[in-house]
Parts: C-alpha cells; sequence; structure tokens
C-alpha cells in the first residue's frame, strides 16, 4: 500500500477534500489543509462543502478551488455534480464526512485514490479505508480527521492551524458595528451563543441569561448575544434575563464576521456548537458546555485549545436524561449552575490576563 502512496505522490497535481456538513464540522477539517499543502507542495487543492460553510474557507491560503455541493439549500444534482468533479481529474480525494452518495460520487468519477472510512457500508467504493468508529469518541473530530492523512504519507506532526482567513473589508465591516453599538472597546467584550442548531443538549437559555447579567453588574461587562437564523427565541429569553441589557445579533452576522466579532472578544461562551470551534480558530478563549452523552462528549467536540473551560454535568457517562430525552434542556445541563460557570469563566479571564502581562514584559 505505502509504495502505492508514494507513486502517486510524485504524480499527483490534485487534491480534493470533501467535507459537506455543518459550520464547527469544517472548522475541525482545516488543519487538514496546511499537512497537506506541505506533503504536496505542488497540488492543485480543492474543497467541496455546502454553500453555507464556504464563507469559512473563502480565501484560505491552502485551498485554490471551492467546489459547492448544493445551491439554494438543494443538492446539486448527481449527474452535474458528477461532471464537475470528473471534469477536474482529480488524483485523490479524501472524504472526511461519508455518505453513499459522496462515496458513490467519487467512486464513479474515476479517481484514482479515494479516501474513506472503512466501517460503512458502502465502504468498498474507497480504495483507502480508516477504520476508527467515531461515535465512541475516543478523541478529538479534529485528530479523527488528520488520521485520514495518514493513509497518504502526510506526516501531521507539529500543532494544528486553523487557518481561518478574516478579510480586512470584513474586519472594517465589524469595527463600524461595534461602534454603531456604542461598545467600548477599553472594557471586556463577552459574547454568549445560546443555540446549538440541534446538534447537542443545551444550557437553558434563561441560564446564559443570567451569567450575561451577572457579568455586566460584576465587571461592568458588555455582552453580545449571537445566534443564526431560528435562534430568535433563544436569544429573546436572553435578553429578558438581562432585563434588556445585552445586545441581540441573531442572525445579523456572516460567518466570516461572525469570526471578526469574536476575534475582537475577551470571551466566547456556548454549549457545543460550530461557533465555539470558530472561536479556538481565532484565538479567543473559550468556556463550553457539555452534556455527558459520549456521541456529544467534550472528549470529541470540546474546544481545541488550552484558552478553555470546560464544564460537564455531574451526572454519569450517557446518562439516560441525556440520551434518551428530547427535551431541551435536559435535567443533566440544568444541573451545571449560572455560579459554576461564571466561576470558571472568571477564571480563565484572570488565567488569561496574567499570561499577556507576562508576554509584554
Amino acid at each position: 500500500m505505502h509504495t502505492h502512496v508514494a507513486d502517486t505522490s510524485r504524480r499527483s497535481k490534485r487534491i480534493l477534500l470533501v467535507r459537506t456538513d455543518r459550520v464547527g464540522d469544517v472548522v475541525l477539517t482545516l488543519p487538514m489543509l496546511p499537512f497537506l499543502r506541505k506533503r504536496f507542495p505542488d497540488a492543485f487543492i480543492s474543497m467541496l462543502l455546502r454553500k453555507y460553510t464556504a464563507d469559512l474557507v473563502e480565501g484560505n491560503p491552502y485551498v485554490d478551488e471551492l467546489l459547492l455541493y448544493d445551491d439554494g439549500g438543494q443538492l446539486v444534482p448527481l449527474d452535474k455534480m458528477l461532471a464537475v468533479v470528473k471534469e477536474r481529474k482529480f488524483d485523490i480525494v479524501i472524504v472526511v464526512y461519508p455518505s453513499l452518495r459522496l462515496a458513490w460520487l467519487m467512486f464513479r468519477a474515476g479517481i484514482p485514490v479515494r479516501v474513506g472510512s472503512g466501517y460503512r457500508y458502502y465502504s468498498f467504493l474507497f480504495d483507502r479505508r480508516v477504520y476508527e468508529h467515531r461515535k465512541d469518541a475516543k478523541r478529538h473530530e479534529l485528530e479523527y480527521n488528520l488520521n485520514l492523512l495518514k493513509e497518504l504519507d502526510c506526516p501531521v506532526d507539529g500543532a494544528p492551524e486553523f487557518s481561518l482567513t478574516i478579510h480586512p473589508e470584513v474586519d472594517a465591516k465589524v469595527e463600524g458595528l461595534l461602534a454603531s453599538l456604542m461598545i467600548d472597546r477599553a472594557k471586556e467584550i463577552i459574547v454568549v451563543h445560546p443555540g446549538t442548531g440541534g446538534s447537542a443538549r443545551e444550557w437553558p437559555a434563561e441560564f446564559f441569561g443570567r451569567l450575561a447579567l451577572r457579568f455586566q453588574t460584576d465587571r461592568g461587562a458588555q455582552v453580545l448575544v449571537t445566534g443564526a437564523k431560528g435562534e430568535e427565541r433563544k436569544v429573546a429569553e436572553v435578553l429578558l434575563a438581562t432585563k434588556g441589557k445585552a445586545i441581540p445579533l441573531v442572525g445579523k452576522l456572516s460567518l466570516k464576521e461572525l469570526s471578526a466579532l469574536i476575534k475582537r472578544s475577551s470571551l466566547f461562551i456556548s454549549n457545543s456548537t460550530g461557533p465555539l470551534h470558530i472561536a479556538v480558530a481565532v484565538g479567543t478563549p473559550v468556556v463550553s458546555l457539555f452534556p455527558q452523552a459520549t456521541p456529544m462528549s467534550a472528549v470529541r467536540w470540546g474546544p481545541y485549545t488550552s484558552k478553555k473551560r470546560v464544564l460537564v454535568p455531574d451526572k454519569p457517562i450517557d446518562c439516560a436524561e441525556c440520551t434518551n430525552k428530547k427535551e431541551v434542556p435536559c435535567a443533566c445541563m440544568m444541573s451545571i449552575s449560572v455560579d459554576q460557570v461564571y466561576a470558571a469563566a472568571c477564571s480563565l479571564l484572570a488565567e488569561q490576563k496574567n499570561k499577556d502581562v507576562v508576554l509584554h514584559e
């Protein structure tokens, strides 16, 4: 196998990286790109993803082309997608998030080297198969992603690089937004993001609001509440608990603008959600709340940074209240108190302030 890969790497000039799911998944795939570029410095690297996540990768220095898997929320018809992929004559494809449709598409496109999971009923469509059950959550999603590169003799030594590019015009727009909101950059800016898009068990929005009010009254911090379209109700609950003192920014920012906003913030606080990984990518300290359910655990989906505090319920792993009930929030997440989260946040802010002092001495 390795001899075959070595031969391929010498002639390989066109590589396709596929990740067609959600925001956090795409962010945790970005560290694959620098390692691919280092291994194949002259390659033409494309990435196939959904339109709404393309904003995160646009301008990435390691990507030559973005291909969209959908249009207007509908998948590009299989025959059209096949024509697009075949036209580019890729030598290698890495399907990070597998599906029968994607596996069949890459097989039909005749790509010689197809890397994917070995544990799906359609895995015979991949010729390089990686045997790891991600649902067991034995390691982080980012590490599962990087492990796929071993099939290409691609070293992954060194710290992962997220390479999330924010253009100057986006920075300027966010600066203007903060100015229009009368945000004092000399004071702490705290971003709270109560929603998850249904991807995880949630800490209650009311608790986020009580936490935000605590930051405002005890620390004089400015609190911005972010959310995607459809999360207006959760954001409204947060605002109600802050007595209207927090600033809502629900559905008003593109992903790049959200990234620029979070980068300017002192702290980002959320459940398990895509913007949490954006915060990590731009270097902002994070406080995150996770259930004790293995598929959603912090081991696999937690913030991949040292600038963090992670809180989980004092409950058994795979507690039935988290795994068998659909109500949001569940009793497990509600067992994490506002006092606990506030103390963790203050501890992290103090830690970062001390590090900044040391760096500037």
